[in-house]
């Protein structure tokens, strides 16, 4: 099980060992300052950062974790498009829940052991009344404040449609977010696109989206000016991509990945991969194709019964909370959504029954052989 150690101070995380055997997980509780992955040889390690820039990507998949709740007061069909940060010994899962009476929500999910979900809290957030969905989360240590990013709509707003934002002082407590603010950012030709992701670096802060057209968008404000100030959008990314683009930094390497979802590869919905030198430079592909994919159903194995064809809007496990969104590229995990192509069937896209799970590297050394 992966567990993250915060110094409280400096809101910078460490994670600890995990991993999957059989159908289960197991939690190796460390409590020094690098991860499982930084203790291994250098050899090994080094090894492990090179299949990653080599696009050579192997995973485990284990058991469905997290399903949508039971109300009365609605039917809800789904839990997708998580965001997750590790702080104060808690695990902190933010994810949209799909229902009949109110089609797009966010729900809050705190636990402290991935092998037991059933014991997470859950509360629906309260921070919007109408259409909300698609999260992202993280510490903005300039303003001292963790920030949720999503895109919504109001009929008060205008546009009435786009990117919007909350903040709390206390990740903890759903009931402390304030309400959503549009975040202003600019339309691409037109599109104000979705799945908005904002990745910061020592000077500014980047708003990457997709509009469903193969493309994917970049805007800039400078830390500053943080959350407006947006500058027009400059195309990052074209070709056969989809939605939930991600973006994080590869800590120690002062290079950048982006993993965003495509369709129709080993599986309905996959993802590819991409690295740039600056969030501002050029997008390189590692793992672009059908054959060659950063998770498909051709490079993941599933552990015990398998509850997933398809890997969906996948959150990467971070190294830290706050807004350089780094990750260990030697140590590679994701929170994703998954749906069974049976249970799926022609059901309209609202009605689909995501689970989310947990793809774990396949080798101990990391992203896979």
């Amino acid at each position: 099980m992966s567990r993250y150690h915060l110094a409280d101070a400096t809101l910078k995380c460490r994670p600890c060992a995990l991993l999957v055997v059989g159908a289960s997980m197991l939690l190796l509780s460390g409590c020094g300052r690098s991860t499982e992955a930084e203790e291994m040889s250098e050899r090994p390690r080094q090894q492990a950062i090179e299949r990653v820039f080599r696009g050579e990507f192997q995973w485990r998949l284990g058991p469905m974790l997290f399903a949508p709740t039971k109300s009365p007061d609605d039917t809800y069909y789904s839990v997708k498009d998580p965001s997750i940060v590790f702080h104060g010994g808690s695990w902190h899962l933010f994810v949209t829940v799909r229902g009949k009476a109110r089609s797009h929500q966010i729900e809050y999910l705190a636990f402290t052991d991935w092998g037991k979900p059933e014991e997470a809290t859950r509360q629906m957030l309260t921070m919007h009344s109408g259409h909300f969905c698609a999260p992202q989360v993280f510490y903005f240590e300039p303003h001292r404040k963790w920030y949720l990013v999503c895109q919504a709509s109001d009929e008060s707003w205008d546009p009435k449609y786009g990117a919007a934002y909350a903040t709390t002082d206390d990740i903890a407590d759903p009931d402390s977010w304030s309400k959503l603010r549009p975040l202003g950012h600019k339309h691409a030709e037109g599109k104000a696109g979705l799945d908005f992701w904002i990745i910061c670096n020592d000077a500014k802060a980047h708003l990457f989206f997709t509009t469903l057209n193969g493309k994917m968008w970049r805007e800039e404000t400078s830390l500053t000016d943080f959350p407006t100030g947006w500058s027009e959008p400059k195309l990052a990314i074209q070709g056969d991509v989809f939605e939930a683009s991600h973006t994080y930094r590869l800590k120690g390497l002062d290079k950048y990945l982006t993993v965003i979802e495509a369709q129709g590869g080993h599986g309905w919905r996959y993802f590819k991969a991409y690295v740039a030198d600056r969030l501002d430079g050029e997008w390189t592909p590692v793992a672009d194709t059908k054959e060659k994919t950063f998770a498909s159903m051709a490079n993941v194995t599933p552990v015990g019964n398998r509850w997933t064809d398809c890997i969906s809007h996948g959150e990467l496990l971070r190294v830290g909370c706050d807004q350089r969104l780094e990750v260990d590229s030697a140590d590679l995990r994701c929170v994703f959504q998954g749906v069974l192509d049976k249970d799926r069937g022609d059901k309209p896209y609202g009605e689909i029954p995501w689970r989310l799970g947990l793809l774990a590297p396949l080798t101990a050394g990391g992203a896979g052989q």
